[in-house]
């Protein structure tokens, strides 16, 4: 039950990922903001599910969940912060895309699509610092971060 529900709550808020900023009515800053607030909702689901057989993993999926967090939040509220970070804040969540994803490598080891599902964070997050480095449009970043949560919805789905 446990894995279903993660499997569909990734699935949800990666598509409210790639919906909203078709909207296009969120700043830059929002986006990404929404963006890492939801990786780290999923990684708190996550890291509170694996607890009771994989205690490091899920150590380590709270503590990037609660960091994420408020990192999502001080995006999120402090506008003026997005100026002190606007160079790095394409590559800060590129780089905690791939940080998830070698998570998503380490905890999922003995399950079927794991493997599957830490590649596809490392390699979305690396298209996300080389398109956010050349293109910049949040409505592209905000689709490959909906894209990794869809992806490992689905893979936990079909793996549980």
């Amino acid at each position: 039950m446990k894995s279903k529900f993660i499997s569909l709550l990734g699935i949800i808020l990666g598509f409210m990922i790639i919906i909203l900023p078709i909207m296009g009515v969120i700043g830059v800053h929002d986006l990404i903001g929404l963006s890492i607030l939801l990786i780290s909702i999923y990684l708190l689901v996550v890291g509170v599910a694996i607890i009771d057989y994989n205690k490091s993993g899920a150590i380590i999926d709270l503590i990037l969940g609660i960091i994420l967090l408020m990192l999502s939040i001080i995006l999120i509220y402090n506008i003026s912060i997005i100026g002190f970070l606007a160079e790095i804040t394409l590559y800060l969540a590129g780089i905690m895309l791939i940080i998830v994803g070698v998570v998503s490598l380490i905890n999922n080891r003995q399950s079927r699509y794991g493997f599957y599902i830490g590649i596809a964070g490392v390699v979305l997050g690396l298209i996300y610092i080389i398109v956010g480095t050349y293109i910049n449009d949040p409505v592209i970043l905000g689709i490959l971060i909906g894209s990794w949560l869809v992806i490992s919805g689905i893979l936990k789905l079909l793996d549980g």
